[in-house]
């Protein structure tokens, strides 16, 4: 492989001299990243940090979705147009910045403001044209302008190809802009394991393409990740479980998506070892289990196309289920996870309503007033917050049957106002997370 790499790419070349760097701490606190980086200019006026290619391959501390990380600690990232999906940064200072959570980075001179879009490769990309020249998106499609110009003198693009690999040949890749003359294709300076790099970029409607050869066969090899999100109900849990190259914007348009239907995604690992573009993975699991379609082809489609997942049902989950994720065509198990109803609980009680606290109360009003069971955990979380007097909780203890009991307490709650109805919201979701978790399903 490394005869057939083309001679733009440079492996040889150092990211950092030993002497171009004197210092560098790293502190964690509360799940955001603090760095700082003390950096001294080398002959070759270079400014990527060494741990630049490790933040890269995603070996960072835990850092907030909307920050990057500069030289002096991390930097808050604006939403500016949330319809666009459209965010502005400003890097008050030379340096290298990455957003993790994207794989984004920039190699700045100067302090300069960047404006971000994601956007999606089926509004510009044509299907004959992926077809007919043998393209793959691998990559994000990002809409990138800066101010002032010619201070950027390096952007890290992010790639799902998975490197190195034997399979890959680096000449392969290329940076597609769109501009008003159609698609304009460019090689990167040098390849790296998850992400390619332009030098003195221009700026435009940019992305990693992949040309593989016609005829050569070839499967490619990418980065990928399982989502899993949990649906409840009490008669039939059911699961929607997600196979798609790991592109961060995919992922966040997969959780806004179920966000709508009050998914909640569930802590999972990704497959260990690459899949391939085009290949097809069976879903199966515990011997009950109910999975529509059992069969997932591996694909990309972009942010805004409705993405393929399987959905699983589960029926009343009261003991722990597996689900596995097989290669079709060598029956090699590529992904296996647990669920556990100990888990479910803990996730149902931390998803948040669509509606508004009072107006998810009042839908529910009927529900809560049948269904609401032992009150002695509630009455006293109320009384701790001042919600009810010692003379309340004893009149509601007192009424003759639950379902008056649960009449009297919503009565009461309801009378106080707003503030109240959250504090009774927020005990029913830590004492009684099915049923609230099921009621927010039926607010569809």
């Amino acid at each position: 492989l490394q005869n057939e790499i083309p001679s733009y790419i440079n492996f040889d070349k150092p990211i950092l001299s030993e002497h171009s760097i004197s210092e560098t701490s790293v502190v964690q606190d509360r799940g955001i990243c603090s760095m700082q980086i003390i950096l001294t200019w080398s002959e070759e006026k270079t400014l990527v940090p060494l741990w630049a290619p490790k933040l890269s391959s995603r070996a960072v501390p835990a850092c907030q979705s909307n920050q990057f990380l500069g030289p002096e600690g991390h930097v808050d990232i604006e939403l500016i147009d949330e319809s666009a999906n459209r965010y502005s940064v400003h890097f008050p200072m030379a340096g290298f910045y990455l957003w993790p959570v994207t794989g984004l980075g920039f190699l700045v001179t100067a302090p300069v403001t960047v404006r971000i879009a994601f956007d999606s490769w089926g509004q510009h990309l044509d299907l004959k044209l992926q077809h007919e020249k043998q393209w793959v998106v691998a990559g994000p499609l990002f809409d990138v302008s800066v101010e002032p110009e010619g201070v950027i003198t390096e952007i890290h693009l992010p790639h799902i190809i998975s490197l190195p690999a034997n399979e890959v040949d680096i000449s392969w890749f290329h940076v597609a802009h769109f501009k008003d003359e159609g698609m304009v294709l460019e090689r990167p300076a040098r390849v790296e394991p998850f992400y390619a790099v332009l030098e003195n970029p221009s700026f435009s409607l940019m992305g990693i393409l992949l040309r593989i050869v016609s005829g050569t066969g070839v499967s490619v090899p990418i980065t990928s990740t399982a989502l899993i999100y949990y649906h409840f109900h009490p008669e039939d849990t059911k699961f929607h479980l997600y196979l798609i190259p790991s592109d961060s914007s995919l992922i966040k348009a997969i959780d806004d998506e179920e966000a709508k239907f009050h998914g909640v995604r569930l802590q999972t690992s990704p497959p260990v070892d690459p899949l391939n573009f085009g290949s097809r993975y069976i879903v199966s699991g515990s011997a009950h289990l109910e999975i529509m379609p059992q069969e997932l082809k591996l694909s990309y489609r972009s942010p805004g196309e409705t993405q393929v997942f399987s959905k699983v049902f589960a029926g009343r989950i009261k003991e722990p289920i597996v689900l596995e994720v097989t290669e079709k065509r060598h029956k090699t198990l590529v992904w296996r996870t647990l669920v556990k109803p100990v888990e479910l609980q803990f996730q149902a009680a931390s998803a948040p309503p669509a509606l508004s606290v009072v107006a998810f109360m009042k839908e529910h009003r009927r529900h809560l007033q049948a269904r609401l069971g032992d009150l002695n955990g509630i009455l006293d979380d109320l009384q701790d917050n001042e919600v009810l007097t010692e003379e309340e909780k004893e009149l509601v203890q007192q009424s003759p049957t639950q379902q008056r009991k649960n009449e009297t307490l919503l009565k009461m709650v309801e009378r106080k106002g707003p503030q109240a109805l959250e504090i009774l919201f927020k005990s029913l979701n830590q004492r009684d997370p099915y049923l609230m978790s099921y009621l927010s399903q039926q607010s569809l």
